[in-house]
């Protein structure tokens, strides 16, 4: 059965937390629909979205953009220069602006704080597309990939090896609403935030088993081996010591063979020969474009439930 658009009309998606797990499994089964051509409404019509980024981003704009035209509504890109956040205006000013202008605003911006303050302040519905803290809409996508390459997530035994960063965080929020297993293994001083770690899921953990760890011997159990990139947008300044205190953490031959069950999943772009080697991304166990194409069906299937008319 296919969900009913505009469930989540007049929501924000700010965070995986932010969905009941009943919800998130509704809207990746609209996200398979829409990929197999089972539904194709235009809930978009007459409607306009602003797409406000301060990162440069191809996958994530590419796929709002084309997103947001297949379903009938309209785009406007604003970069940093365009709207400069805590500059030439407030965060909240920025938001009442376009509340009077558009439909609902996707933000990719460097500040979790500044995108809290955004969402506060609009009356229209906001969605993550990226900040420093979190990334959920490449884990929906993460999830509906899973879910086409090993079946039930609820089998999956995901193991992500790297930097403790946003895509680590979206990923045990995801967990905790999905109840499968999730290893996070990052070098000593490199793990999710602590408030992640130590408060919010222990408080709410709905049976997931999220394990950190700092020895990549542990990822021989995986279904589904995970990485990103030592240093993000953002740490250029620190990319040689992380290279450093990161070398051991490279996905390669000898991790992927210790898993012979394990499919390889990156959220790209990727620094290759770094984090990982190019027999790895580019070998038959990887799906790391099913993932950056499920971006575009994750994200319809988000817009047409939060953008889209209530039923």
């Amino acid at each position: 059965m296919i969900p009913s658009v505009g469930a989540l009309s007049g929501r924000d998606f700010l965070d995986v937390a932010d969905l009941e797990p009943a919800e998130l499994r509704e809207l990746l089964d609209l996200a398979h629909a829409i990929k197999a051509g089972r539904w194709t409404g235009r809930p978009l019509e007459g409607r306009h979205i602003a797409l406000l980024f301060q990162k440069p981003s191809h996958r994530t704009r590419v796929s709002f953009e084309v997103g947001i035209g297949r379903l009938g509504g309209g785009v406007t890109y604003l970069t940093e220069q365009d709207v400069q956040l805590g500059v030439r205006e407030t965060v909240g000013d920025a938001a009442r602006v376009l509340d009077s202008y558009v439909d609902g605003v996707v933000a990719r911006l460097r500040s979790h704080a500044d995108l809290l303050e955004l969402a506060a302040a609009s009356e229209r519905p906001v969605i993550n597309a990226l900040t420093n803290r979190s990334h959920p809409c490449q884990i929906l996508a993460d999830l509906m990939t899973l879910e086409e390459v090993s079946g039930s997530l609820a089998q999956q035994k995901v193991v992500y090896i790297g930097d403790g960063n946003n895509i680590a965080v979206s990923l045990m929020e995801a967990a905790e609403r999905m109840g499968f297993s999730l290893t996070v293994i990052t070098p000593p001083g490199y793990a999710p935030p602590a408030d992640i770690v130590d408060g919010r899921l222990p408080a709410s953990n709905r049976g997931s088993g999220v394990t950190l760890s700092t020895d990549v011997a542990d990822a021989a159990v995986a279904t589904a081996i995970y990485t990103d990139v030592w240093a993000s947008m953002g740490q250029e300044s620190e990319r040689e010591v992380r290279r450093k205190a990161f070398a051991g953490y490279q996905v390669n031959r000898a991790v992927m063979d210790a898993a012979p069950d394990a499919v390889f999943m990156h959220c790209l772009p990727a620094h290759r020969g770094e984090e990982v080697t190019d027999e790895v991304i580019d070998g038959r166990r990887s799906v790391v474009f099913q993932q950056a194409a499920n971006r575009l069906y994750a994200q319809m299937a988000l817009m047409a439930q939060l953008f889209g008319a209530a039923p």
